[in-house]
């Protein structure tokens, strides 16, 4: 069996832009209807909904089947989780609240063997080497994973560029909610200031010729984001289109369905 190709990472060295929609809901069910829907990748996130490595390996084998491209964002950059992740088959991890040179190179070291890493072996347990059937994996796996960065705070847009420069950064991602709140703009990121920050990141993230993502769910933010150089932008948030929706399904019958209908001002 050959080392599964990372389609993701290989789409990152390309010009068109990527769309992503985020997964919150934590089941595989949900997972493979947004992995049928035709984006180009889906963020399972282990930050800020309630997954865990179990709940995380069901959606990663319930998307397998389909062409989107699973994005795994753990709750912290710890080594031991990041080994646990990859051992069950994640190829992209997205790291939260990197804001130095020096954090971005020990998340490379964790998502590597030694003696460039320090990852621990699991061999035959793991899903990643399809339970021994992967040739080599040890010596290869390193050519097949993704590692994302994510830049949400004014150190980190200061470090940008010797964050991007790190070798085995694949990529950055910036959070608007948690750089306009750092900022002093409470989830905010219409502020110039924000707008400046975000800005700088992504010219400095290109300058070191890596990609750049952000998240984005209005519309006119995304095409000016893209417009901007970012090549893969999350569109959409699973719980936020449910709500949405659902609100919006309600009002056509209530009148007073719509008292609550305007989302937050965050996302």
């Amino acid at each position: 069996m050959h080392l599964p190709h990372n389609a993701f990472k290989a789409a990152l060295k390309q010009a068109q832009p990527r769309y992503g929609i985020w997964a919150g809901m934590c089941t595989p069910y949900t997972a493979e209807i947004l992995a049928g829907l035709g984006y180009d990748w889906v963020l399972l996130d282990g930050e800020h909904a309630p997954n865990t490595v179990p709940t995380l390996l069901g959606q990663l084998q319930a998307m397998a089947a389909y062409g989107s491209q699973p994005v795994v964002r753990p709750v912290t950059g710890d080594p031991v989780l990041i080994k646990q992740l990859l051992d069950v088959g994640a190829q992209t991890l997205m790291v939260p609240m990197v804001e130095t040179a020096e954090q971005a190179a020990a998340l490379v070291q964790a998502m590597r063997y030694p003696p460039h890493g320090i990852r621990g072996v699991g061999g035959g347990l793991t899903r990643a080497t399809r339970w021994d059937a992967v040739p080599d994996y040890i010596r290869n796996a390193h050519q097949e994973l993704c590692l994302i960065v994510q830049i949400e705070s004014r150190l980190g847009v200061q470090n940008a560029a010797a964050i991007a420069a790190v070798e085995g950064v694949d990529a950055v991602f910036i959070g608007p909610a948690d750089l306009s709140t750092g900022l002093g703009h409470a989830g905010d990121a219409s502020q110039p200031e924000v707008q400046d920050a975000i800005r700088q990141a992504i010219d400095a993230t290109r300058a070191q010729g890596k990609a750049c993502g952000i998240l984005a769910p209005r519309e006119e933010d995304a095409r000016r984001y893209l417009d901007w150089g970012c090549q893969f932008v999350a569109v959409g948030i699973d719980i936020s289109l449910l709500r949405q929706a659902a609100q919006a399904n309600l009002a056509r019958y209530r009148d007073d369905a719509g008292a609550s209908k305007a989302p937050g001002g965050v996302y």
